[in-house]
């Protein structure tokens, strides 16, 4: 006679295997994190990438708080709105993305130049005008500088915010030293390398930032996504108010986000600390744990 599986076990395996998903596939391919031995990629083990990058609640905080900060760059959100089905597809984006940074983090070396060089292939075909007819391409080194700041700086927010583990000082300006390869990699130029010069670069792109109609119609799809987790949409509610607890206020304003919006984030952002030892079990057998054990490290030293 079959054993069944208790409830809560039924849950965490489903959980863990969503996740897993996320995580680990690259336009559909599966990633092997576990060869070859010894292989470090482009970060390995000692580097503060692999540290901050290596939280799963931190890293999805992060990546829908600088979603919604790259809607406010109206050359960059006409990539988005032009050439992609966001309207029926926003989370297959983030998947992609999530995958991405993933791989680029903790995969062999060939994989990670493979997936930087497929992105940078399809860069090359995201080109148009804008609707007050600003010519834009995805391959526009002050663009792609755009999208990787809005992504690392919110990585590193919601690392010391859900991690609860502030860097050092020094420690920060590694990280951004670090991820930098990846733009530039992809062709970005004068990519800010310190806290300083992210918060520099900031001050200066804000002038051309804004919150639209186009922003807005961006914003309120990712209001409705369908979240492909156990409890999909209270963990949509709660990444979403988390990812917003993270946003500058200078963004804040810029959206107009009233109080009530304020108070609604933080609640989300106290139910991600709670919920994030969960999350973080769920992954115990993750890309990370595997990227270790392709180094021969210990993986509780990043998941624990």
């Amino acid at each position: 006679m079959a054993t069944s599986i208790p409830g809560p076990l039924r849950l965490k395996a489903r959980l863990r295997q969503a996740l897993i998903d996320l995580l680990t596939r690259e336009d559909g391919r599966p990633v092997d994190y576990g060869q070859p031995l010894g292989d470090a990629g482009l970060f390995g083990p000692r580097s503060v990438t692999w540290q901050v990058h290596a939280d799963f609640p931190g890293m999805m905080a992060g990546g829908v708080c600088a979603l919604m900060l790259q809607t406010l760059h109206p050359r960059a959100l006409a990539g988005v709105y032009d050439h992609s089905d966001f309207r029926h597809d926003l989370m297959g984006r983030l998947r992609r993305t999530t995958a991405f940074v993933a791989g680029t983090s903790y995969a062999p070396l060939a994989e990670a130049e493979k997936m930087i060089a497929r992105i940078a292939r399809i860069h090359t075909r995201v080109r148009g005008v804008t609707a007050d007819g600003q010519p834009y391409a995805a391959d526009d080194p002050d663009l792609l500088v755009w999208v990787h700041v809005t992504e690392m700086s919110s990585f590193l927010a919601g690392y010391e915010r859900y991690r609860g583990r502030r860097l050092t000082p020094a420690d920060r300006d590694r990280y951004f030293r670090e991820t930098a390869r990846i733009a530039e990699r992809l062709g970005a130029r004068r990519v800010p390398k310190s806290a300083v010069a992210v918060e520099r670069y900031f001050a200066k792109v804000q002038p051309q930032l804004r919150c639209d109609g186009r922003s807005l119609e961006v914003l309120a799809v990712l209001q409705s996504m369908e979240v492909p987790v156990p409890g999909g949409a209270l963990a949509r509610e709660v990444f979403l108010g988390a990812g917003a607890a993270l946003l500058p206020d200078w963004a804040w304003r810029l959206m107009r986000r009233t109080r009530l919006q304020r108070l609604r984030a933080a609640a989300a952002a106290l139910s991600l600390n709670l919920a994030a030892p969960t999350l973080r079990a769920a992954l115990a057998e993750g890309v990370v744990a595997r990227s270790c054990r392709r180094m021969g490290e210990d993986p509780r030293r990043f998941l624990q």
